[in-house]
């Protein structure tokens, strides 16, 4: 069992919006296995369909004059941004597939929230940060030591349309933090976000997005206990007659 990896590298909202339709119609026909798009956009906000617009605080004449966009989208959530620094991922999974856990004809969405979530906080442990979930708040978070409140580092929210998924997770890793105080961060107002590189353990390996990137692939499959499979490019992934074209392993085994 695999699961295909595409790093799609910098892509606008709407790009990779389009991608994403591309490979979640393919892979409702069958035409392909489980997909994972990891990728980064330029400053974007994004309302989900639990979205309040009062929380996003920053004017539309701000948010122009910088050249960002406001996408109204159907995963589940509230307002979300994503920008440079930050590791996006759209799982393209089938949820009626041989999955961890699933224990009727197919897998629940919240257990699979749980289990990006696990993927998530695993990746943060490879960096000496200590994360956990909160019950009824979607995402990772740092763990409160102290003083200290948790902060979130990681945002999720998935959409399910025939079985297949798609939308996922935001890890902020080097991300700017001063960006969401355009918005109400998912609508949550009495915990702020962080990111691996002001958690990050000094003593570990440095928390560049390319290190976050290898990190995710690799928990990714060991949650999912399939192998990722590298993918050059979208072309690739689908092939001319919409099948894989024969992509080449990452060397994430499951463990």
């Amino acid at each position: 069992m695999y699961v295909h990896l595409l790093h799609l590298g910098r892509v606008s909202y709407g790009e990779g919006l389009a991608i994403q339709k591309r490979v979640v119609e393919a892979r409702k026909q069958g035409l392909i296995g489980d997909t994972l798009l990891l990728l980064e956009h330029p400053p974007v906000l994004t309302l989900g369909r639990n979205s309040h617009r009062e929380n996003v605080l920053a004017t539309d004449e701000f948010l122009a004059a910088r050249g960002v966009e406001l996408h109204e989208i159907n995963r589940g959530g509230d307002v979300t941004y994503h920008g440079p620094g930050q590791l996006v991922g759209y799982p393209i999974v089938d949820l009626r597939g041989d999955l961890p856990g699933k224990k009727g004809p197919h897998l629940g969405p919240v257990d699979f929230v749980r289990m990006l979530e696990e993927v998530l906080i695993r990746v943060c442990h490879d960096f000496g940060v200590m994360a956990q979930r909160i019950p009824k708040r979607t995402g990772v978070w740092t763990i409160a030591g102290g003083s200290m409140e948790e902060k979130k580092i990681a945002a999720i929210g998935v959409h399910v349309s025939q079985g297949v998924t798609s939308h996922g997770f935001a890890l902020n890793v080097t991300t700017d933090l001063r960006d969401f105080d355009w918005i109400v961060p998912c609508g949550i107002t009495d915990r702020t976000v962080t990111s691996l590189e002001l958690e990050a353990d000094a003593s570990r390996e440095p928390a560049t997005r390319e290190n976050a990137l290898n990190s995710t692939a690799r928990n990714f499959g060991r949650v999912f206990e399939r192998q990722m499979l590298m993918c050059s490019s979208v072309e690739e992934l689908l092939g001319r007659d919409g099948l894989p074209a024969g992509p080449t392993a990452r060397g994430a085994h499951p463990s």
